[in-house]
């Protein structure tokens, strides 16, 4: 997946998470990561992030995650809908993580 804008999706509600997408011509994936449960959880939430983006095709994108407690399907959707709205595409491939 090709990312040619910024993608935003998510809240700041209480159990969400709002992801920041920015497309980058290089450098892999790069996260910055603030959560209120960072000491219990950031890892799984790194990891979550990063093998969504992956399963996208996604390879070189700045991501800024603003976490409040969402579970791991939360953040796919959030990652999924950003990425695809970067990427200004509507031909969805819905997957679930098994």
């Amino acid at each position: 997946m090709q990312l040619i804008k910024n993608g935003i999706c998510g809240t700041m509600e209480s159990s969400d998470i709002m992801i920041r997408i920015e497309p980058r011509d290089n450098g892999g994936i790069e996260i910055q990561l603030s959560s209120s449960v960072m000491q219990q959880f950031g890892k799984q939430i790194e990891k979550v992030i990063r093998e969504t983006l992956t399963d996208l095709d996604v390879v070189n994108a700045f991501v800024k995650a603003d976490d409040k407690g969402a579970l791991d399907c939360t953040i796919r959707a959030r990652v999924n809908t950003a990425a695809y709205r970067a990427a200004e595409s509507t031909d969805y491939v819905w997957r679930t993580k098994e």
